[in-house]
């Protein structure tokens, strides 16, 4: 049998889980303090530990921490309201995560995925690799704010908890879950997406739980539904908050007891699934507006990702730019090898709304429509070609990319009378003469200023004034 050790200072919670899991075959060893669990582990480290992080003589954190690297594998056990101490402990090293209340067949199958999972337990401890300069999984760019979604992406995976992932359109939901279904321990086993937006509302239940023959007109064969096609791997829900709130309730019912109810079926039918969902929705306002339900937020929002928008990261717009071309060319038979110099000014002076989809759609326009060693600034769709100078600035076509220092006296005489003004007005007003002067162009205010392009972007978009500008 495993060395397994529960610590769980409720003597109720504790005789549950103990018997659940002897019923499953997995008996395991009882402490009810961290003192106890530290003397156990002094006999004999345990393969696996089942760990509540509110005991009475200290926090289950500092146990984690100390089995760090020691090849034994932690599922933390947190209340309903302290997800975020789960999050950190899933950082700090443990393998899973389980969030009171939980049913029999989740603690089972978290130990089991526990134990079944290959090699010893590690802690990630933020490194990058020569991997993630290059891509992960699907993704490409080794952007700060990318690298922190693949270190994310890798303790995810490990774990069984449901996954909520937010983001814009475009910039890479679908690719965050596949990644996380790839580097897990399902990854064998079916991915199956499901887009609650594209499916008609009075469908959108057969096709998650599926239906038999004759339950509705129109149903003349049996239909499994994505949840029971998905069983043993992950179903991937997009635009969960397009999910009619009807529907909501009886996804919540899945959620709680892992089974499911095909439309007409006399009864339930007992389910292994990870649940992975998305929207590009703030998912706390539509609850807020009462188009999701709470509860069912709570049930998924245990593990979030933002995903971050291109104008974001914009250290790897050519990253993905020239990967996109290469695998362009070669799936249409073009020559292209690169961009010249100007051909990428244009794509990094964009702020991109559309993000890595809409700079995937412009790349494959190109390659489709065109043909050479190297993709010119002509060969863009016009809406991302380089901006034109606006006719009443010919007098700016000769502006040095960096304007003239002020001797330090007369900068002196112009600060004096911003003293006392908030620096975020005088910030503004300044970026918004350089971009006058400079004929409404971004691009050349951004020289001028010696900022990215995209920062601009993204300010103007704070004050309102963005999309007027882009």
């Amino acid at each position: 049998m495993e060395r397994l050790l529960l610590v769980e200072d409720t003597p109720s919670l504790a005789m549950l889980y103990s018997a659940v899991l002897a019923r499953a075959g997995h008996p395991v060893a009882q402490a009810a303090t961290l003192a106890e669990a530290r003397a156990f582990c002094a006999r004999g480290l345990p393969r696996l530990m089942l760990l509540d992080l509110q005991l009475p003589d200290g926090d289950g954190l500092e146990l984690l921490a100390s089995l760090a690297g020691t090849g034994c594998r932690v599922i933390v056990i947190t209340a309903n309201g302290s997800i975020n101490r789960a999050v950190q402990a899933m950082r700090a090293g443990a393998f899973d995560f389980l969030v009171k209340p939980f049913d029999e067949s989740r603690l089972v199958g978290a130990v089991e995925n526990a134990l079944a999972a290959r090699g010893p337990a590690e802690v990630d401890d933020g490194g990058t690799t020569e991997a993630d300069a290059e891509g992960f999984e699907g993704f490409i760019g080794g952007s700060a704010s990318m690298r922190e979604i693949y270190r994310m992406v890798r303790a995810i995976g490990r774990s069984t908890a449901t996954v909520f992932i937010t983001g814009e359109s475009g910039t890479g939901k679908e690719v965050c879950a596949r990644a996380i279904h790839a580097v897990s321990s399902r990854a064998r086993n079916p991915f199956v997406p499901l887009n609650c937006a594209a499916i008609p509302r009075d469908l959108l239940e057969s096709e998650v739980f599926g239906h038999l023959r004759g339950a509705f007109t129109g149903a003349l064969s049996d239909k499994p539904g994505a949840a029971a096609v998905a069983d043993g791997g992950t179903l991937f829900l997009d635009e969960i908050c397009e999910m009619d709130l009807s529907l909501q309730t009886k996804l919540l019912r899945f959620l709680q007891t892992s089974t499911i109810q095909p439309v007409g079926a006399p009864r339930p039918t007992q389910v292994d699934v990870r649940i992975v969902c998305a929207t590009n929705r703030d998912p706390a306002e539509e609850v807020r507006r009462g188009r999701f339900r709470e509860d069912l937020y709570y049930r998924l929002h245990v593990v979030p990702i933002h995903m971050p928008p291109l104008r974001a990261r914009p250290e790897d717009i050519l990253d993905i730019a020239r990967a996109s071309l290469a695998s362009f060319s070669r799936e249409e038979g073009r020559g292209f090898t690169g961009f010249t110099a100007e051909a990428e000014r244009a794509l990094t002076e964009r702020p991109w709304p559309g993000n890595v989809r809409q700079l995937l759609n412009v790349i494959r326009n190109v390659v489709v429509l065109h043909d050479g060693a190297l993709v010119r600034p002509e060969m863009l769709p016009g809406e991302i070609a380089p901006l034109p100078l606006a006719p009443e600035a010919t007098n700016v076509a000769t502006l040095p990319a960096q304007a003239p220092r002020a001797p330090e006296g007369e900068l002196r005489g112009l600060v004096e009378p911003l003293i006392g003004r908030p620096l975020a007005d005088v910030e503004r007003e300044l970026i918004e003469a350089t971009i006058a002067a400079c004929g409404g162009s971004i691009p050349r205010a951004a020289r001028m200023l010696e900022l990215s392009p995209s920062t601009i972007y993204r300010k103007l978009e704070t004050w309102g004034i963005g999309q007027r500008r882009a």
